[in-house]
């Protein structure tokens, strides 16, 4: 079976937790984004790089379908809307324009916008000067702080090839938030 985008849902497989939030700022919501706290605690923004979202953007699953943007291709306005979290379960998100073709496997955190981007691997240098090391106890060490690496979290998983070499794609993935 091939994993295919659903028509006019987000969720493509699972079943997400979801709390409701008010949407505080409504640039670039649109179903399937990554959204974090706004102002208050019971509102949403759209998520940025190197944040730590709370969840993506629900459809679906909202409760009042008078509030529900048309398609999930129509942007949210201020209104009140599901956001889905709890990781296992597969979504429709965003590939964020110029991330270029990303293959079905690779691991995805938080881009601009609310959508995503590869992970690059974690990397570590060790410092260097001009005095010779004569053993293993000179050399300098390498620091590391934190939990979290420079991109932040990761958000999940790619389940199938995406290419936005030209523009930002709909991409499904595994979610681990």
């Amino acid at each position: 079976m091939t994993l295919q985008k659903p028509s006019n849902r987000i969720v493509v497989q699972g079943q997400p937790l979801h709390d409701n939030f008010l949407i505080e700022t409504v640039t670039t919501m649109y179903p399937g984004r990554l959204v974090k706290k706004g102002t208050a605690d019971h509102q949403i923004v759209v998520n940025t790089v190197n944040n730590s979202p709370l969840g993506w953007l629900g459809y679906e699953q909202t409760e009042n379908e008078e509030d529900k943007p048309d398609t999930v291709d129509t942007i949210w306005t201020a209104k009140w809307a599901p956001v889905l979290y709890g990781g296992g379960f597969v979504v429709v998100g965003s590939l964020a324009n110029g991330v270029g073709a990303v293959t079905a496997g690779s691991l995805v955190c938080a881009a601009a916008a609310g959508e995503v981007t590869s992970a690059t691997a974690l990397t570590a240098t060790t410092p260097t000067g001009t005095t010779a090391v004569t053993s293993t106890s000179a050399t300098p060490a390498m620091t590391q702080g934190g939990a979290i690496p420079a991109q932040g979290e990761l958000v999940g998983k790619l389940l199938v090839d995406a290419d936005s070499t030209a523009s930002a794609v709909d991409c499904i993935i595994l979610s681990y938030i």
